[in-house]
């Protein structure tokens, strides 16, 4: 704690008013983030009952609401939801798994990336969904098709992530290891794993970005459960609430995952300033 937060410390627990003002300063602060979805809501709420569109397009948020409470009790959003976490845990570990391994091999070695990388960096440019046509015609509507799409999807951003990361690690850095003759262990968990987790972990949270809009767009147009499939079937009933539940669905869930991935690398982070 540094002298300035003491002081600040001191004059909020000797005045009231000030620790009044603080604290609803910092409840302020922390509801901020709110502001914007709030007055999404406001407007969505004026537009319905203005009704500037037909309510089968634009249903009003009550509606939506009670939707929402109807799926869960029924069981649809929370059936369609454990596949979806299913597919994308499968397709990402796969993904993300094989990315690391293969990125760190053309990051340290210079006889890898000159066979792989050209043939690598081609590949890479091609859309995860533009393979969709050809493993249609080899898996078809399997469960092998979402695994291997989102993997592809996830598989690229890590190896170009871990790759690069790996690059950059100065070279005196390496050449001292070197002299040390550090175990392998010591080289990876001094040098390695401290200079790289920042860009890996940004590199992960791209993939699991991708591989989730990836997941959603083929349950949206090869799958028969799923949350993708959900908002392909309001869409089908014409029932548009079902169609936003399912866009929230996937908002939310995919900022967990994102939010959970941050704070892994913040623990791996503070692991590895451990002496």
């Amino acid at each position: 704690m540094n002298v300035r937060s003491v002081a600040v410390d001191r004059v909020v627990d000797r005045f009231p008013a000030v620790r009044r003002v603080w604290t609803a300063r910092a409840v302020g602060h922390r509801l901020l983030p709110l502001a914007i979805p709030l007055i999404v809501l406001i407007a969505w709420q004026c537009a319905a009952s203005l009704r500037l569109l037909p309510v089968q397009i634009l249903p009003p948020p009550l509606l939506v609401a009670t939707t929402a409470i109807d799926l869960i009790r029924g069981g649809e959003i929370v059936d369609g939801l454990r596949v979806s976490l299913w597919r994308i845990g499968v397709g990402f570990a796969i993904g993300a798994g094989g990315g690391l391994v293969f990125g760190a091999l053309l990051g340290l070695s210079r006889t890898v990336e000159a066979y792989c990388g050209l043939t690598f960096r081609l590949l890479a440019q091609i859309p995860s969904l533009g393979w969709l046509p050809i493993l249609l015609l080899i898996f078809g509507l399997d469960e092998t098709l979402k695994f291997v799409l989102i993997a592809k999807a996830s598989f690229v951003p890590t190896v170009i992530a871990t790759s690069e990361s790996v690059k950059q690690i100065p070279t005196p850095f390496r050449e001292v290891a070197r002299v040390l003759q550090l175990p392998a262990r010591s080289y990876l968990r001094r040098l390695v794993l401290p200079a790289t987790i920042p860009d890996i972990f940004v590199g992960l949270r791209t993939a699991l970005s991708h591989a989730w809009i990836a997941l959603i767009v083929v349950e949206m147009l090869a799958a028969t459960e799923g949350v993708g499939y959900t908002m392909v079937w309001g869409r089908t009933l014409f029932q548009i609430d079902i169609v936003i539940i399912g866009m929230a669905v996937i908002g939310l869930i995919g900022l967990v995952m994102d939010t959970g991935l941050a704070r892994i690398e913040q623990r791996l982070q503070h692991w590895e300033a451990r002496p």
